[in-house]
């Protein structure tokens, strides 16, 4: 028999239980009322005007005396004055951590590896990368690497479908390339995702996916949000913990079977790493993060750089007159010392990126209140981010051609490209974070864009002046694609004569 007190304590219980579900619905209900409302509020004040957010930043920090916007629906504090980044990057680097926040949102993805930490994590991380990367034999396999998938699978393919006079989507088969690359680079590992047949790979879905879904939780005002829905595991988190889950399957099984068989003899990243890291779940975190570095920035960094020299032919030609007289008429690059006499490829490049960064703002957090060299004053807590999109369009910095393709703008009256400040151009970073793998990039870029340029040329399927629309993510990609004719440079040369023997 029941006691008299349970009796009269278990309605209460069900009562308490009852409002405490009905509170916390009002208070997600709340949130993610809050949430649209700015997100609305965003969203009708640049929509109407610009293509891209990014575009709509760009016009609120010209208009801005000191280059820098604070957005107070989102916290976030904005600059593209040079100075603001010297001192966020460099003279007061410790105080613009990447913060907790940014760590969180990007935990389940790169979980502790050099993009997503601070601190002494982050030191003992940079330091052996820069270890590794520095390494000449790093770099020479870096580029065998890189022209093997050039030979074997990129001009086969780009053969194939000319001749076919089929189109092509240039972005998808970069980040292809690119992906190949990379893996084989990191981990040993060959996808295959440029094969002629344009095979679908489960790892590099899951791998996009799981970008996107993590960089879509940066897009909620509040993170109560994405937090609620990955506790009830349902929607957007559902997907993404499944996408990470495969991600983690694969690399885990690839780092057991190197260690199984060895891996001292082995030339990948990963490999040279496991002779110093022990923890496998490390492991992962750090070549994940490599992955993701080296994978998308490339793939957007060619995707731009195409989309724009096919509107500039006689940027094109000067590039083809270059390489004749540095590596020889039809001529393939041998080794990377001949890639530094290519100084108008290089300073295409720059330019292309000025217009394009792959990464179209960063952001840090301010851990003790501060001013910024212009006056702004940084609460404690509060989010900066510094805008080489914006930054790239500023005739303060650039002049008042800043808007035009003109890669003479990297270009000394001797011929030599010559380099911009970092802080003014930080589309490496700058700084103590600068990019470590900037060099091994550069070589990837031009290796493919010199590669195509010598034999093919493109034509768009949809020719268009506007400005492309950049879909969400952590970095620049075009929305729909970039849809190409790819032609054939010489008539007498039979297109598939490339194919892979």
């Amino acid at each position: 028999m029941a006691s008299p007190y349970f009796l009269i304590l278990f309605p209460l219980i069900i009562s308490f239980f009852f409002l405490f579900f009905i509170f916390c619905y009002l208070v997600r209900l709340l949130f993610w009322c809050k949430c649209e409302i700015c997100n609305s509020y965003i969203s009708a004040s640049w929509s109407s005007k610009f293509t891209n957010l990014c575009d709509w930043y760009t016009h609120l920090l010209k208009e801005s005396p000191t280059r820098t916007i604070h957005i107070h629906v989102l916290g976030n504090t904005i600059t593209a004055n040079p100075e603001n980044v010297e001192y966020m990057l460099k003279t007061r680097f410790e105080n613009f951590p990447k913060g907790k926040t940014f760590s969180t949102i990007l935990g389940d993805f790169l979980g502790r590896g050099i993009f997503n930490v601070d601190g002494d994590l982050w030191k003992f991380q940079r330091k052996m990368a820069s270890l590794e990367l520095g390494r000449n034999s790093i770099r020479s396999y870096a580029f065998e690497v890189i022209h093997n998938e050039i030979q074997q699978r990129l001009l086969p393919l780009l053969a194939c479908v000319a001749e076919k006079d089929e189109s092509l989507d240039l972005q998808d088969v970069f980040r292809r390339f690119s992906f190949d690359s990379i893996c084989r680079f990191s981990f040993g590992l060959d996808p295959k995702c440029l094969e002629l047949s344009l095979p679908i790979s489960e790892f590099a879905i899951s791998f996009d996916l799981a970008s996107q879904l993590s960089a879509e939780r940066a897009m909620n005002v509040s993170p109560i949000i994405w937090k609620i829905k990955r506790f009830l595991n349902i929607g957007s988190e559902k997907k993404l913990k499944k996408a990470i889950k495969m991600i983690n399957i694969l690399a885990q099984e690839v780092i057991r079977q190197r260690r199984k068989l060895g891996f001292s003899n082995h030339k990948d990243l990963l490999s040279r790493f496991m002779g110093t890291i022990a923890n496998e779940t490390y492991l992962r975190d750090i070549v994940i993060s490599f992955l993701l570095a080296g994978r998308d920035t490339v793939a957007s960094a060619l995707t731009s750089f195409f989309w724009l020299i096919a509107r500039h032919p006689q940027v094109v030609e000067k590039i083809r007159n270059e390489a004749d007289k540095v590596i020889g008429k039809n001529h393939e690059i041998t080794n990377c010392e001949q890639m530094r006499e290519l100084h108008y490829l290089q300073a295409t490049i720059y330019e292309s990126m000025r217009l394009f960064p792959p990464i179209q703002f960063d952001s840090k957090f301010c851990l003790e209140d501060d001013f910024l060299p212009d006056g702004t004053f940084i609460k404690k807590g509060t989010r900066i981010t510094y805008h080489p999109y914006a930054m790239g369009r500023m005739e303060a910095l650039w002049g008042s051609d800043s808007l035009e393709f003109k890669p003479e703008r990297w270009i000394n009256k001797d011929g030599v490209f010559f380099q911009e400040n970092p802080f003014k151009y930080p589309v490496f970073q700058a700084g103590v974070r600068v990019c470590l793998g900037k060099e091994m990039a550069l070589v990837e870029i031009k290796s493919v864009a010199l590669s195509f340029l010598q034999r093919f040329h493109v034509e768009f399927v949809h020719p268009s002046h506007h400005t492309p629309r950049f879909s969400p993510g952590l970095t620049a990609s075009f929305r729909g694609g970039l849809p190409v004719f790819v032609r054939e440079k010489s008539s007498t040369t039979s297109a598939c004569s490339l194919k892979k023997n």
